[in-house]
């Protein structure tokens, strides 16, 4: 997405109305002030950070082997009976 330049002086006056550019249509403007860009208005990044994986997989659920052993069977279950059902056209009437 392109970024817009905005002086500091009229991001100032109208804020309100390029946070709300910002946060809905996802607008991103510099911010310049003497003629050099000091800041950027932009959406914040949606999700988790890359570095922050390893984290997230130490503190994910742990499944003994039993359990792993029942959720395996579980899925071949489900697998099973998704095969047995019968597939219909749904424009047919």
């Amino acid at each position: 997405m392109n970024t817009m330049s905005l002086s500091v002086t009229e991001a100032a006056r109208n804020f309100s109305e390029y946070v709300n550019r910002v946060n809905y249509k996802g607008d991103r403007f510099l911010l310049v002030k003497g003629g050099r860009g000091v800041a950027e208005l932009r959406p914040v990044p949606k999700g988790r950070r890359l570095s922050e994986l390893a984290v997230l997989f130490k503190s994910s659920l742990r499944l003994d082997s039993d359990e792993i052993d029942s959720f395996e069977v579980d899925l071949d279950a489900a697998r099973a009976e998704m095969n047995d059902v019968e597939v219909r056209n749904p424009w047919d009437s």
